[in-house]
């Protein structure tokens, strides 16, 4: 079979470029760190109500994770559990969960990654606006102090409920992590990124004990609203993660 083959074989793949648009972000957070091994999962609604969406296979390696290996799965059908493709029953409980029940999280990460995991762990589980990134999170976030265990279905139920202000799209989880959701996987893994990069300057500033140098309430706002405006920035992020990816002879778009 020929190249073109191959990829016009691919390209009839249901969703196919939402897949590999999904499919980067997974390759992405391997690389800046931002994975568990084969825990943690992303997902991506692909109908208008949110309810039907691809998600990470049980198990796999964020490394490893290609466009083909993505499950369809539908957040209102119990059966979903069922079989040898099943879903883990964590990713289940909270993914489904919040498709089940917010139709603007159109596209969810969750992780636990080093930088987000500690902030998660203080006591206080703000995090001010002391620079650019980190405002960009101001008063966009809600924070869950009471962590229950696995995200199994009440649980994912219970988290799905603190999302459902449009304008709240991160969640630190108390003791567990952190949560984004967005419009779809670059915009989503944009968020992502730069929550880790925040949480990473602000852990940073309390280190060095010394007082922080905090943005005014004013300046903050002022911040985060420029940010959320700023054209293009996450669809030109994604790009150049598919780019490179390519460069390096990936496999993520199989």
């Amino acid at each position: 079979m020929s190249v073109a083959s191959l990829k016009s074989d691919r390209m009839n793949i249901d969703h196919y470029d939402a897949r590999v648009d999904l499919a980067a972000t997974f390759r992405w957070t391997v690389k800046h760190d931002m994975h568990e091994g084969v825990a943690n999962h992303f997902s991506f609604a692909v109908n208008d109500d949110g309810t039907q969406f691809l998600m990470n296979p049980n198990q796999k390696h964020f490394a490893r994770v290609r466009a083909s290996d993505l499950l369809l799965l539908d957040a209102n059908d119990p059966s979903s559990m069922e079989g040898e493709d099943a879903p883990d029953p964590t990713a289940w409980g909270l993914h489904g969960s919040i498709h089940r029940h917010c139709a603007h999280a159109k596209c969810v990460m969750h992780v636990h990654s080093v930088n987000a995991t500690i902030l998660a762990s203080l006591a206080d589980s703000r995090l001010p606006a002391i620079d650019q990134n980190t405002a960009m999170f101001h008063n966009r976030i809600v924070i869950d102090d009471n962590y229950g265990g696995l995200a199994m279905e009440e649980e994912g139920t219970r988290c799905a409920e603190m999302l459902s202000d449009p304008n709240i799209k991160t969640m630190v989880m108390g003791n567990h992590g952190v949560l984004v959701i967005g419009s779809d996987p670059a915009d989503t893994f944009n968020r992502l990124y730069y929550f880790e990069r925040a949480a990473q300057t602000y852990i940073g500033a309390l280190q060095t004990g010394q007082p922080l140098r905090y943005l005014s309430e004013e300046i903050a706002e002022k911040t985060a609203r420029e940010l959320e405006g700023y054209p293009g920035h996450a669809d030109r992020l994604m790009s150049e993660m598919k780019a490179i990816l390519d460069e390096e002879g990936s496999n993520y778009r199989d």
